[in-house]
């Protein structure tokens, strides 16, 4: 039996979403496992959540292009210079990493794995000043790898794609330390499903193309203006599913919005099959996280990408682009008669949903609990 701790941030729900099916991995692999998920936000004290969560909020959302340039512009490839920079940043949480480190001592894992950057930078600061002594790993949740996601005192990186791992080899990180395994999706993925039985289980049309768009996390003015086209100009019969989430300004904007002559329209709030609809689907039209980008290979959906936050969004488009798995538009006029386009062309999407195979990794989440438990027996 092992006990591990896992730590993710709450910036997205990709992160934990990583987190939850990490630890649904350690318990498959054996029950007796105890795996404690954490927000690292809930044992640092309350001004630096605020305080962080709404300069990310701001810069992200608000203002991506200062937001790109912080991004980019901190993304070392100098080792020593990149730990140093993490190391400063970290001194400054130091007042706040008491009740941390108490939880860690009271926790008693054997092993502690990281989904995102601050809890990284946190649990790699108190190993230097000797505050704990378990092994630490890194789960990189996006397809490229930024000098925020290298610490000191890392056991193993867990990286998405044969490029990010290269790029940690060339910033100085051992290739021993780093594993290919991808980013962890639910294990759901690894269970075999087919168009037509999930277009059965959701009353979805059996006969005719169905697209998904997940615009959660997109502008819902963006959203509208692409689903008001898309139902205009579609000629042929056709079906959209377009899944809002927790956005209800997204719901509010799409109200008014019906079905048109040719294009049915379904409107979904948040849904609990999200794996069956990338399944259902002909294509997906969604945002670049490192997450949904994993779920939707891992079922070799082909992909439409808008909307990607500056930086490590962008960076994940890249991926999927140049992999041939699918196509990042910028203009959200164009996504309609692009999206009809791919439609009328059969063999575009079965050489996409190659492509989408060879990057799919639906046991990334297995792989990296095996990897781990294995060093933990050692």
């Amino acid at each position: 039996m092992a006990r591990i701790l896992i730590f993710y941030s709450p910036f997205g729900s990709g992160h934990l979403s990583a987190s939850k099916s990490l630890a649904a991995a350690f318990r498959h692999l054996d029950s007796q496992h105890i795996v404690v998920v954490e927000d690292i936000f809930e044992h640092v004290g309350l001004p630096l959540r605020s305080t962080i969560s709404k300069l990310y909020e701001q810069l992200s959302e608000r203002a991506p292009l200062l937001y790109e340039i912080y991004y980019e512009s901190t993304d070392v490839d100098e080792l020593s210079f990149a730990f140093t920079s993490n190391l400063l940043t970290d001194a400054l949480y130091t007042p706040f990493l008491q009740g941390l480190a108490k939880f860690i001592e009271r926790t008693k894992p054997d092993a502690i794995v990281c989904t995102q950057q601050f809890p990284l930078a946190a649990v790699s600061f108190l190993k230097q000043q000797g505050r704990i002594q378990q092994p630490l790993f890194v789960v990189v949740t996006d397809y490229m790898v930024h000098a925020s996601w290298i610490a000191p005192e890392v056991k193993g990186y867990f990286v998405a794609h044969p490029q990010t791992g290269y790029v940690l080899q060339r910033r100085g990180i051992p290739t021993e330390q780093i594993h290919v395994t991808g980013i962890p999706v639910r294990l759901e993925m690894l269970t075999p499903k087919t168009p037509e039985e999930m277009r059965r289980m959701h009353n979805l049309p059996l006969n005719r193309p169905v697209i998904a768009i997940f615009g959660g996390g997109i502008e819902p003015k963006r959203v509208r203006l692409l689903v008001e086209r898309m139902l205009e100009e579609a000629d042929k019969p056709s079906c959209v599913v377009v899944v809002a989430g927790r956005n209800r300004e997204l719901t509010a904007v799409l109200e008014d919005l019906h079905s048109g002559a040719q294009m049915e329209l379904r409107k979904e709030g948040q849904i609990d099959y999200v794996d069956d609809l990338i399944v259902a689907s002909d294509v997906v039209i969604t945002k670049s996280g490192g997450l949904i980008v994993s779920e939707v290979l891992a079922r070799n959906t082909p992909m439409i990408i808008i909307d990607p936050i500056p930086g490590q969004e962008e960076w994940n488009a890249d991926f999927v682009v140049a992999s041939g798995a699918g196509m990042q538009l910028r203009m959200p006029e164009i996504v309609p008669t692009a999206t009809l386009s791919l439609l009328d062309e059969p063999e575009r999407l079965k050489q996409m949903a190659t492509q989408a195979a060879k990057m799919g990794r639906p046991r990334a989440a297995l792989d990296i609990a095996e990897i781990i438990l294995a060093h933990i027996a050692s």
